[in-house]
C-alpha cells in the first residue's frame, strides 16, 4: 500500500519539535563546564553541558577520586584519590590528590599526604582561597595552599569518619558529617579546632547548609529522615519525613529549597524550607548520589552511579530537561567557570 506524503508529516513535525526542544534544553544552559568524579573508570569526566555530552576524560593515575573541586578561575580541578572502598570498609587508603589542568587535560600537580588518609572532600575557603581535604583517617581536615600544594595545617573533627563537610560563606566556620558515629562537628576553622560535635542518628551521610548559613542538612540512614541543625543552637531544629534514604543535597540559590538525591528510590526530592515538607519528588535514573546547582540557579545536575548519567533537572517546574552520558560510577560534581 502506498502512503500520501501528507501522512508523514506529523512524524516529521514531531522529529522536528524533538530537536528544537533538545537545543533549547542545552542552548540555555549557563557557561562553564561541569565536573564529574567517575569512580569506576578512575577519571574525571568535563561535560560541556551546552553540547549536552562528556567533552573529555582525564586519567587520575589513582583509585579513585570520589569528589572534585575547581579553581576559582575555572583553569584547575583536585580531585583527591580516596581509595577503592566505601567509607568505614575495607579496601585500600589513598594519599594523596592529583590537580589537572582542565584546558590541557593533564595531571599537572600532587598533594602527597605521606601516609594512607583517604582524602575526600575538597572545597575552598571562601576569603582566604585555601584548600580544604577531608582526610578521614585523621579524622581531620588538612589546610592546603594552593599556589605551593603544601599542607600548612589541619582541623581535628574529633570523630571517625568525617566523609563530607560545608563551610559557612564566611569561611569561619565548617561542618562535617561523621558517618559512623551519626554525627556532626561544628569547626572553627581559624582557630583550627573542634567546638561542638552534636548526636544526630546511628548513621549520617552528606551534608549541606542553606544559603543564609543558619541550617545544617544531614540524612539520617537508619530511617527515611532528614536532620535540620539549627547553627545557633547547634541542636536539631526538626525532623523532615522523605520517601527514602537522603544522601547528596544542595540549595537552591533563592534559599527556598533543598534538592537532595534519594538512591535506593532512585528519586530526587524537593524540600520547601518554608514548610519543612518535601513538595516534589522526580524520577531519575539509578543510584542518584550528588547534587549541584547550576550558577545561574536555573538546573540542579544530579549525578546518577549506576547508570553513568547526569540527570538536568529544571528547577522552576521540577522536570527532567535531559541526561547526560557520562563514565562508571559517576560520583562527585564541580562547577568549573568559564572566564
Amino acid at each position: 500500500m502506498r502512503l500520501s506524503s501528507w501522512m508523514f508529516l506529523p512524524l516529521l513535525a514531531i522529529v522536528f519539535l524533538a530537536l528544537i526542544g533538545f537545543h533549547s534544553v542545552h542552548a540555555s544552559a549557563p557557561k562553564g563546564t561541569l565536573l564529574v568524579a567517575n569512580k569506576g573508570d578512575n577519571s574525571l569526566g568535563l561535560m560541556d553541558v551546552a553540547a549536552g555530552k562528556q567533552v573529555a576524560e582525564v586519567a587520575e593515575d589513582g583509585v579513585t577520586g570520589h569528589e572534585v573541586i575547581a579553581s576559582s578561575d575555572g583553569k584547575l580541578a583536585y580531585v583527591p584519590i580516596y581509595g577503592n572502598s566505601g567509607v568505614g570498609m575495607p579496601g585500600t587508603d589513598g594519599s594523596n590528590m592529583v590537580v589537572i589542568d582542565l584546558a590541557s587535560r593533564k595531571v599537572v600537580g600532587n598533594v602527597d599526604f605521606g601516609k594512607g588518609v583517604r582524602p575526600h572532600c575538597p572545597l575552598f575557603g571562601p576569603k582566604n582561597g585555601l584548600l580544604y581535604v577531608s582526610t578521614e583517617l585523621e579524622k581531620a581536615i588538612a589546610i592546603i595552599d594552593p599556589s605551593t600544594l603544601q599542607i600548612i595545617g589541619s582541623v581535628p573533627t574529633g570523630q571517625e569518619q568525617s566523609h563530607m563537610f560545608t563551610i559557612t560563606r564566611d569561611g569561619h566556620r565548617a561542618y562535617t558529617a561523621n558517618v559512623g558515629p551519626g554525627t556532626v562537628s561544628v569547626l572553627d576553622l581559624d582557630a583550627r579546632k573542634v567546638l561542638d560535635i552534636i548526636p544526630v542518628s546511628g548513621q549520617v551521610q552528606r551534608i549541606s547548609l542553606s544559603v543564609d548559613d543558619k541550617l545544617v542538612f544531614t540524612s539520617d540512614v537508619t530511617k527515611p529522615q532528614l536532620a535540620i541543625i539549627d547553627t545557633a543552637t547547634k541542636k536539631i531544629k526538626t525532623w523532615i519525613a522523605m520517601p527514602g534514604l537522603g544522601y547528596g543535597s544542595a540549595p537552591t540559590q533563592d534559599g527556598k529549597w533543598l534538592v537532595i538525591a534519594l538512591p535506593l528510590v532512585n528519586k530526587v526530592a524537593a524540600i520547601d524550607l518554608k514548610t519543612m515538607q518535601v513538595a516534589h519528588t522526580i524520577d531519575v535514573p539509578t543510584k542518584p548520589q550528588e547534587v549541584l546547582i547550576a550558577p545561574d540557579g536555573k538546573t540542579a545536575y544530579v549525578s546518577c552511579d549506576q547508570s553513568a548519567k547526569v540527570a538536568v533537572i529544571n528547577i522552576a517546574d521540577w522536570t527532567v530537561k535531559g541526561m547526560i552520558d557520562d563514565g562508571k560510577g559517576v560520583d562527585g560534581l564541580a562547577w568549573a567557570d568559564s572566564k
